[in-house]
């Protein structure tokens, strides 16, 4: 996506530890006839390219989240990138577009208050806050799951015990109830790592959103 941003990902840090996940929710648009993934696939199968979806720009993950559902699916669905999360939100409820994934921290209020729709946790696993709703995974894609995550990395060469007491100390904060509180309110899961396995994973992200951006053809422009 971005040709020059000055620094190699896995060359240029010393990964710390990976913080949480921010799961995303797939939602539609009340008017769209669907209440399910197996329904949309079917609505957009039988009306090209008539469903439109929204993001929060080029190249974010619910861009890229939306496409990587899209290319399994088999289904022709127009992208809209807006300039951030809200406008998108703000067409999404209005109509102006059918359907778009984001995360539950921005999805939760409305769908709460029945502006939109959710039909899928694209989560790994079920969302507390809708314990009812499948996964994406459950209604005949395994293995898809996307979050936005946070975590901390340190300057490449950072001694290890440095790295390891960044890793105990932010651990600790991490686990802290009032921290733990603010997470579960948000919709946050919270998702440590030690250092080797968050080097592992920011690897593994690395190439699996890369295969999707290359499928894709997805650009920042």
């Amino acid at each position: 996506l971005y040709k020059s941003v000055g620094y190699d990902t896995l060359k240029d840090f010393a990964p710390v530890t990976l913080v949480c996940d921010l799961p995303l929710l797939f939602v539609v648009n009340p008017d769209l006839p669907v209440k399910n993934v197996a329904e949309l696939i079917a609505y957009a199968k039988a009306n090209p390219d008539k469903i439109n979806y929204s993001s929060s720009g080029n190249g974010t993950l619910s861009h890229l989240g939306m496409e990587d559902f899209k290319r399994r699916a088999g289904v022709g669905l127009t992208h809209v990138p807006y300039r951030g999360s809200p406008p998108a939100m703000t067409d999404l409820v209005a109509g102006v577009v059918g359907a778009g994934m984001d995360t539950v921290t921005v999805t939760q209020p409305f769908v709460q208050a029945g502006s939109l729709r959710a039909i899928a946790s694209a989560y790994s696993q079920r969302i507390s806050a809708f314990p009812d709703l499948p996964t994406l995974a459950e209604q005949g894609f395994p293995g898809f799951g996307i979050a936005a995550w946070i975590g901390f990395v340190s300057p490449r060469g950072t001694p290890t015990d440095r790295v390891e007491a960044l890793n105990a100390a932010v651990s600790k904060v991490v686990k802290n109830a009032e921290i733990a509180e603010k997470f579960a309110a948000l919709g946050v899961i919270e998702r440590l790592m030690g250092p080797a396995e968050f080097a592992a994973f920011i690897a593994s992200e690395n190439e699996r959103w890369s295969a999707v951006v290359k499928a894709s053809g997805a650009k920042v422009e």
